[in-house]
């Protein structure tokens, strides 16, 4: 419930990218850099944060994710008057959801092992997931009902009702571990380096995540841009309620992808939806030139593609990690993933300036260069697997 209520508010900002666009007078670079800020303050803190679960308990930094995510919103909605302050807003964010998102999970699956623990992550993805979604569609109606302050003030009081069931409910100390204690210095991931099980599997989350963020961020825009140029029919929904549906269906492939990697070998899983979301994230840019239904149906399916390995790529470096360096490698295996989450709404945003602006040309560009990263990150997880 806590972390479904800490991503509710997450997509804000992408949901109403358009306007801010507008109001604020934000070339196409400045929007992806707005976007991506939040990756970028991710990456630094994650491991910090992750790490030090290893040694404090989990309620303590969980804490300090919820309580920063809140304060985040709260500030997007009653101070931020621009690209700078938006871009402050933006970044605290990212350091409150390095607080959360991974901590929360490693809260669930340290008292677990085996299958169980992997429904854990696939269940914990779903629920984030879910609620990352229907921020789309949440920013959407409170927009429309009180402006965007409303929209950033529902996020930050969803943000501090998870502050409290998490301190409410979570322990206050550290899970026993007979013979078992944190090995090294904090952030010494030397030893997650040498696990290359564990590094195949990061390497193929940052691609994902770098591709997800890519289309989380411009799927809105590119929606409503296509809407104006090619006019949409009167039974088709806006843009936020489309990328709102997209995520949905996401969310449920991405529990059945993992049931099917259990099935089947995630590794088969993932090759074959990184294969389909990299020829997908070729074909959806130039679609808005042919149809607003096509182009809808293509950001579903890319979404679908990329949502369905998502469970298996973190539950395989959970299962991979040396029990006594969780906390460090999974620091790992989000700092790098949210690296990736950075740079493609920010590459986004540069192929569509480098092309001139909204046209067909510049669509196909900002969402095709994806395809290269896709295969890139596929060649080098497969290589890690087969030497590892």
């Amino acid at each position: 419930m806590a972390q479904v209520l800490t991503q509710i508010g997450a997509f804000t900002l992408p949901a109403l990218l358009p306007a801010y666009i507008e109001r604020w007078g934000l070339s196409k670079t400045e929007a992806g850099w707005l976007v991506g800020v939040f990756f970028a303050a991710y990456v630094p803190a994650v491991p910090v944060l992750l790490a030090l679960t290893d040694r404090v308990p989990v309620r303590r930094v969980y804490l300090i994710g919820t309580g920063l995510t809140a304060l985040s919103h709260l500030g997007f909605a009653f101070l931020a008057d621009g690209f700078w302050s938006g871009m402050l807003m933006r970044a605290l964010a990212g350091v409150g959801w390095a607080g959360a998102y991974m901590v929360g999970l490693k809260a669930l699956a340290d008292p677990l092992e085996g299958a169980a623990q992997s429904r854990a992550v696939s269940w914990h993805a779903a629920g984030v997931g879910i609620a990352g979604a229907a921020s789309f569609a949440a920013a959407s109606l409170f927009d429309a009902v009180g402006g965007p302050t409303a929209a950033f003030a529902f996020g930050g009081v969803a943000a501090a009702a998870a502050f409290a069931i998490a301190a409410a409910v979570m322990p206050r100390t550290l899970p026993p571990r007979p013979g078992v204690a944190p090995r090294g210095a904090l952030l010494d991931f030397r030893p997650v380096f040498r696990n290359r099980r564990a590094m195949a599997w990061i390497v193929g989350y940052t691609v994902h995540t770098w591709e997800m963020a890519a289309l989380r961020g411009w799927a809105v825009a590119f929606l409503a841009a296509t809407m104006a140029r090619l006019g949409a029919p009167g039974w088709m929904p806006s843009p936020a309620v489309l990328f709102t549906a997209a995520g949905l269906a996401g969310v449920a492939v991405s529990v059945t992808g993992n049931e099917t990697a259990q099935k089947y070998g995630r590794a088969r899983v993932v090759l074959w939806a990184m294969t389909a979301a990299a020829a997908l994230s070729l074909a959806t840019g130039w679609t808005t030139g042919v149809s607003v239904a096509l182009a809808a149906a293509a950001v579903v399916f890319w979404n679908v593609a990329i949502y369905l390995d998502s469970s298996a790529l973190t539950a395989g470096t959970v299962q991979a990690a040396d029990k006594q360096l969780r906390g460090a490698t999974m620091g790992l295996h989000s700092m790098a993933g949210y690296a990736g989450g950075f740079l493609g709404p920010l590459g986004v945003g540069f192929f569509l300036e480098l092309a001139g602006g909204d046209g067909v040309l510049g669509r196909g560009l900002a969402f095709g260069h994806l395809a290269v990263v896709t295969l890139v990150g596929l060649q080098a997880l497969r290589w890690l697997s087969r030497d590892g």
